[in-house]
Formats: structure tokens, C-alpha cells, sequence
């Protein structure tokens, strides 16, 4: 009787060890998702400034500031891991088409506060890639472990299911930007 309740005690403490692994792994994947989301934040209270700055100079390129404007504005709405990871990338390529036509503008690129929020803009760029490197390395580790024997038994008893990569979607996102002089 006392081996059978010592046994049934370990399997309980087992079970629990692998449930509270699971919670804490998927709670990883939530701050790294928030992580991400604090930068594209971030990357968008930038834009603004950015247009208001760039507005002066680019008097022939409404069409360009447009884009960026609704781009941003797309993003801030997206939901899921997939929404963003599309919206970010169609607001990436606005603001890579804005800095690309900014080049035409030689007063522009002098103009301190556009050279400032560039480099902002920039440095976000890099946390945004490093938080999406960080979510999805975490994303992994957590779809391996729902996964995996004996961690997949206790996942599907309690409903943990696997999460989505934070991926480029768009294929002209992937392709190197062309620099031609």
C-alpha cells in the first residue's frame, strides 16, 4: 500500500514537473512575442516623426509617404504572429522605398533630424530582427516540447498547442535590396 501510494506520488510530481516545464516554456514564447511587439511599437511612434520631417523636402513624393503612412497603420492592426510578420514586411519595403527616393533629396539627407531618425529607425530594425530571432528560437523550443515523448502526453491532456514563427512572408522581402549607381 505505502510502495503504491509512494508511486503513484512520483508519477503526480513527474506530471506536474512536465505541466509546469510546458507553462514556463510557453510563457518564454509569450515575453519574447511581447518583445517583438514593444520594438514594432517602438518602429512605429518613429514613423510619424519620420514623415513630418521627410514632408517638407519630398514635395513629388505623396504617393511614397502615403505608403508608409498606411503601411504603419496596416501593422499597428495586424493580430496574429502571421498578421504582423506580413504587415511588418510590407512596412519594411515602404520605408526601404522611402529612404531609396530620399537619396534625390541632397538637402534631405543633410536634414539632422532625418539623419537622427534614420539611425533610430535603424538600431529598431536591429532589436526587431533580434526579438524575432529570440521568439522564434523560443517558438521551438516549445513545439519541441509538446512534441516530444513523454511531454506530448501531457501537452495534448491540457491543450498546449504548437505557436507560429515569426517568418517573412512577402518572397521580395527575402531578396537583397539592389544598390545601383
Amino acid at each position: 500500500m505505502i510502495i503504491a501510494i509512494i508511486i503513484i506520488a512520483l508519477i503526480l510530481l513527474f506530471v506536474i514537473g512536465m505541466y509546469n516545464g510546458l507553462v514556463q516554456t510557453k510563457m518564454r514564447v509569450e515575453n519574447a512575442f511581447a518583445q517583438i511587439d514593444t520594438q514594432l511599437q517602438r518602429r512605429y511612434d518613429l514613423i510619424p516623426n519620420l514623415v513630418e520631417t521627410v514632408k517638407g523636402y519630398m514635395e513629388h513624393e505623396r504617393e511614397t509617404l502615403s505608403a508608409v503612412t498606411e503601411a504603419r497603420a496596416s501593422a499597428e492592426k495586424a493580430g496574429s504572429v502571421a498578421e504582423k510578420a506580413e504587415a511588418n514586411d510590407a512596412l519594411s519595403g515602404a520605408l526601404t522605398h522611402l529612404f531609396a527616393v530620399s537619396e534625390n533629396y541632397p538637402n534631405l539627407k543633410a536634414n539632422e533630424n532625418f539623419m537622427s531618425l534614420q539611425t533610430e529607425l535603424t538600431n529598431t530594425e536591429n532589436k526587431i530582427s533580434f526579438s524575432r530571432q529570440f521568439y522564434n528560437d523560443s517558438a521551438t523550443t516549445y513545439n519541441t516540447k509538446i512534441m516530444v515523448f513523454p511531454t506530448n502526453i501531457i501537452a495534448n491532456m491540457f491543450n498546449f498547442t504548437s505557436v507560429e514563427y515569426f517568418k517573412i512572408s512577402a518572397p521580395e522581402a527575402k531578396d537583397a535590396p539592389k544598390v545601383q549607381f
